[in-house]
């Protein structure tokens, strides 16, 4: 069964407390709140979520508490190549956009019947109910 925009929507927000802050504290701590601490950060986040789920099938730790997991559509957890389509070419349609894309894809996860969004169609993947 296809996760929905509120239970998606709440993994991002666990993710963004549980992993988010301790990352911005890490990095004011290691760049001592210079300009770099930004950079680090970001830099800690992309890889949170591009290898998280290579390595824990599918899971980030906000997926995990909430029962969900990104799969390719044959159920299989993503690869490296899956998870790089899902975020940075995703992510490079969502800028050329403007943002409107992301717009989109917030419609798509709540009306579609497979919940599929802008980044899903890109990757190839689903999240779903573990």
């Amino acid at each position: 069964m296809q996760a929905g925009f509120w239970i998606r929507l709440g993994a991002i927000l666990l993710d963004a407390l549980i992993v988010a802050v301790p990352l911005t504290i890490i990095s004011l701590i290691l760049t001592g709140g210079g300009e770099g601490k930004e950079y680090f950060t970001n830099a800690l986040s992309f890889l949170y979520s591009l290898m998280v789920p290579v390595f824990w099938n599918g899971y980030t730790i906000g997926k995990r508490i909430c029962g969900i997991r990104i799969s390719k559509l044959d159920g299989s957890p993503p690869g490296l190549g899956t998870m790089l389509m899902r975020n940075v070419v995703s992510g490079i349609v969502y800028g050329i956009t403007f943002g409107i894309a992301i717009i989109v894809s917030i419609i798509m996860v709540a009306v579609r019947e497979d919940k599929r969004s802008l980044h899903d169609f890109i990757a190839g993947t689903e999240v779903t109910y573990s």
